[in-house]
């Protein structure tokens, strides 16, 4: 019996990791099926984002597809920050590990634009591609 007690929790972890993976699994094709309409996409657990012409959409992965998705056009984005750990960060010399957040300041919105990603590398990138985009206005 006392076998029995202790592989009962490994089993608990075992199930909880399936469903876990299940879950991230239906997450990913939703995700999939959404960025086809975009030209450069992005997808990690914080936030997804896409790119088409001059239009960013970004929101919350869910299993059903992206939720809570806003817009804003490259034309209204006066400026672009990297955020690491919340203290702004070159985008040239970004470190390697933090929490980064990708800052949108716009001349129409009172409060910046705050797209969260999971690598600092990858934030880097995208921030450098958007501020390439935003100087060919």
């Amino acid at each position: 019996m006392s076998r029995g007690l202790f592989w009962l929790p490994l089993l608990a972890i075992f199930v909880w990791l399936t469903w876990a993976g299940w879950n991230e699994y239906q997450k990913l094709e939703a995700y999939k099926t959404w960025a086809a309409q975009f030209e450069r996409a992005k997808y990690d657990i914080y936030a997804v984002l896409g790119q088409k012409g001059r239009e960013l959409t970004w929101g919350l992965p869910t299993r059903k597809g992206p939720v809570s998705l806003e817009t804003v056009s490259l034309n209204d984005v006066q400026s672009i920050r990297l955020l690491v750990n919340e203290q702004p960060a070159a985008l040239e010399a970004a470190p390697n590990q933090g929490k980064a957040i990708l800052e949108l300041t716009c001349a129409d919105r009172a409060a910046p634009i705050r797209i969260p990603f999971t690598e600092v590398p990858l934030a880097a990138k995208w921030g450098e591609y958007l501020q390439a985009n935003l100087s060919l206005q």
